[in-house]
């Protein structure tokens, strides 16, 4: 277990964390990287994005992860203590939540576009098309595959795996990242000098209200390719990286074109 971060007073940075998340190395190409900043920034139930750009050969964005640090416990009436050092004073305010609509109504979708966020029209599949194969609608519907905070039904939306820029030096940040309240920040690791990796919670804007479908399903861009981020119909190998209730757990899964 880390030291917690070396915080002098309650303050932002027990609601939430500023950071810069790695989208992906320009040498993939802008095809490549729409689909994963558009897989990406789709996540935001707890996740505020900014700005996309490049710099250094790599697509980055500016983001606010809405975890708060695990040591910020309530004691009533609008104060809070932290639980690591004894600081107390009133509950810090959390930064504000704009809006992020990724389905805007009559087939119009916020992706990114050329490396950047955009507004784009898809209309939709001339049928309803089947899930991964399936002889016929959604194997996911009504699975009972849960996230680690135990909420069922499209656990594989609803997490994902992000790249925070931090290097070694940066030691106040990556405490900080490693002192979030678990399930909803957790699994961080370093495997290099520049940036940590981490599991979040935060379900992704293009599933379907009240269900698991992905609204993107079907559809495609004007240039042929899929709205859909071409990840998204990759699967983990046979019983390995699933989610608990899996319905694909012991199953033969058909393979990707």
């Amino acid at each position: 277990m880390s030291a917690p971060p070396g915080c002098e007073s309650l303050g932002r940075q027990c609601q939430a964390l500023d950071v810069l998340l790695r989208i992906g190395s320009l040498e993939e190409g802008a095809a490549s990287l729409d689909h994963e900043a558009t897989w990406l920034l789709g996540h935001t139930e707890r996740i505020t994005f900014g700005e996309v750009w490049t710099g250094e050969g790599e697509l980055y964005v500016d983001a606010v992860l809405h975890v708060p640090c695990r040591h910020l416990k309530g004691t009533g009436e609008g104060r809070a203590r932290c639980a690591a050092h004894g600081f107390e004073g009133r509950v810090p305010r959390a930064p504000a939540r704009p809006e992020q609509p990724r389905q805007l109504g009559r087939d119009r979708f916020r992706v990114v576009d050329r490396m950047k966020l955009a507004t784009r029209q898809f209309p939709p599949p001339p049928r309803s098309l089947p899930v991964l194969g399936a002889a016929s609608g959604n194997p996911c519907e009504g699975a009972p595959c849960e996230t680690s905070d135990h909420r069922r039904g499209a656990a594989c939306c609803r997490d994902l795996q992000i790249e925070i820029m931090c290097t070694r030096k940066q030691l106040f940040l990556e405490a900080l990242i490693r002192h979030r309240k678990s399930p909803y920040l957790c699994k961080v690791g370093r495997e290099g000098d520049f940036s940590i990796d981490a599991e979040m919670i935060s379900a992704c804007g293009f599933i379907e209200e009240g269900g698991v479908a992905c609204t993107l399903h079907g559809r495609h861009r004007v240039d042929g390719r899929t709205a859909k981020p071409d990840l998204c119909f990759e699967w983990p190998p046979k019983n390995k990286g699933l989610h608990p209730g899996c319905v694909f757990k012991g199953r033969k899964r058909v393979r990707k074109a």
